[in-house]
């Protein structure tokens, strides 16, 4: 198969760590003695809300006994080189791979502060504020200076070896922003989509802007832990025509699903449309069991960098949202910045999930998902580009939900 030539200077970069992906019906003890056999090393097990320390060991196997998944360090996995060959050979094990960086997915661009998205989405129309609901972010982090976030109580968690859940890359804070942030100072519009939601934020990605998948794992993992309804993920990794999705993102997936949480995540800018050439939806939001968020600019066309759906199996655009010229929060002394991105679309959509999660109980996980494509505003756009249309946030009168 030929493959472009963009994509091709954009494959991911292997950190020398392992993944490795247990059957659904293996053992737990089988499996901890396997690595212990293969790795000649201790296994530290991490299960939900478990973990002593959030960053996962760089001397020690870290297995997730709810994904059914292992991680090799770096240096064992050199240690042991020829063994890792020899893991997909035990019967136990489903997969084994290389670890890979995962970036963050956004473009820049100076424009005028707007808050279009706040419209086009119809979160200006409805008196629910995601009160009561919790949406994690899984990011940079977040600046918990920001007047805007200051006097929130805020959940967060650095995955990040020896850095802090406080954002000095921005992504983080600009995504949390658009998914729940509140303006204080007068004269700033808002912004936020779901202003009352709980917020969790994760550090995943470094301050520089990417991440180990242990690291993205990890944080996802902790955010099915602490039941946070909506997930947003505004990360991720471009991916080849024809390429499969991963088979442990979308077993997280699937938890989170079982769990009554929804992964949100963005689909990725590796598209040049003015050159014709449309990128497969990046990873993970080419799991069949993450949502998948295109962008959408302010005239409600494609973004021109917006993948879509070119490959099978959980390849589509499920959703779209804003993404271009979108105003939000970033780290001071700036405070506010417009920037654009698919990484910009992922917040609206999981702020008005947020929405709808408050709106009727009864919508968690995979409701919350037909929820929000049910109600989708149907574009006259491809739906390989924008999958069911623009993300519309429920009509209330009175306090009562319309549909």
């Amino acid at each position: 198969m030929v493959t472009s030539p963009v994509l091709e200077n954009q494959r991911p970069i292997a950190t020398g760590a392992m993944i490795v992906a247990l059957r659904d019906d293996a053992d737990l003890a089988d499996c901890v003695r396997i690595m212990e056999r293969q790795t000649e090393s201790e296994v530290s097990v991490s299960t939900f809300g478990g973990q002593e320390n959030a960053a996962i060991s760089a001397d020690k196997v870290t297995f997730f006994p709810e994904l059914q998944t292992a991680f090799i360090p770096r240096a064992i996995a050199a240690r042991h080189a020829s063994r890792m060959i020899e893991l997909v050979n035990e019967e136990a094990i489903l997969e084994a791979r290389p670890e890979f960086f995962v970036f963050l997915q956004q473009q820049y661009v100076d424009s005028q502060d707007s808050t279009w998205g706040i419209a086009a989405v119809g979160a200006h129309e409805t008196s629910l504020t995601g009160e009561g609901i919790k949406i994690a972010v899984l990011d940079t982090g977040i600046d918990l200076k920001h007047p805007d976030f200051a006097e929130r109580t805020i959940v967060t968690q650095s995955f990040v070896a020896g850095e802090t859940v406080n954002d000095q890359q921005g992504h983080g804070t600009h995504c949390a922003g658009t998914a729940a942030g509140k303006a204080v100072d007068p004269g700033v519009p808002r912004y936020g989509v779901a202003p009352d939601a709980s917020l969790f934020v994760g550090k995943i990605l470094n301050n520089r802007g990417f991440g180990t998948e242990g690291d993205i794992i990890n944080g996802m993992n902790w955010a099915i832990g602490q039941k946070c309804e909506v997930i947003s993920m505004s990360v991720g990794g471009p991916v080849r025509p024809g390429e499969r999705h991963s088979l442990l993102y979308e077993r997280i997936g699937k938890l989170a699903l079982r769990n009554g949480s929804l992964i949100v995540a963005a689909a990725g800018n590796e598209s040049n449309r003015s050159l014709g050439f449309i990128a497969p939806v990046a990873s993970p939001a080419n799991a069949p069991s993450i949502l998948a968020v295109g962008a959408v600019d302010g005239a409600l066309d494609v973004a021109s960098f917006s993948s879509g759906g070119v490959n099978p199996e959980g390849g589509e655009v499920d959703i779209a949202a804003p993404g271009v010229g979108i105003f939000s929060s970033v780290p001071l002394p700036q405070k506010y910045r417009t920037l654009m991105g698919t990484s910009m679309a992922c917040p609206h959509v999981a702020g008005v999930a947020a929405l709808w999660a408050q709106s009727d109980p009864s919508l968690r996980g995979s409701a919350l998902w037909s929820a929000l494509q049910q109600n989708a505003k149907a574009l006259a756009l491809e739906s390989r580009d924008v999958g069911s249309g623009l993300v519309q946030a429920p009509k209330t009168r009175g306090g009562q939900r319309q549909v």
